[in-house]
């Protein structure tokens, strides 16, 4: 059986702005730079830890 890797669609829907260096450097990380932008990366448990430690400023859909 072969494994079918999974892609996300993360979309940043709230402001960095007031949160602390952190969630900033993880946004910059997923590589979102601005409001509402959409970046694809592969499912993988790096890409989940960082979107679970800003998972208030991201929306998250699998493709």
């Amino acid at each position: 059986m072969s494994k079918t890797i999974k892609n996300l669609q993360i979309k940043q829907i709230k402001s960095g702005i007031g949160y602390n260096k952190k969630a900033k450097a993880t946004l910059r990380a997923l590589g979102l730079k601005k409001m509402n932008q959409k970046v694809v990366h592969k499912d993988c448990e790096v890409i989940r830890g960082m979107i679970n430690s800003i998972s208030y400023l991201l929306e998250v859909k699998e493709l």
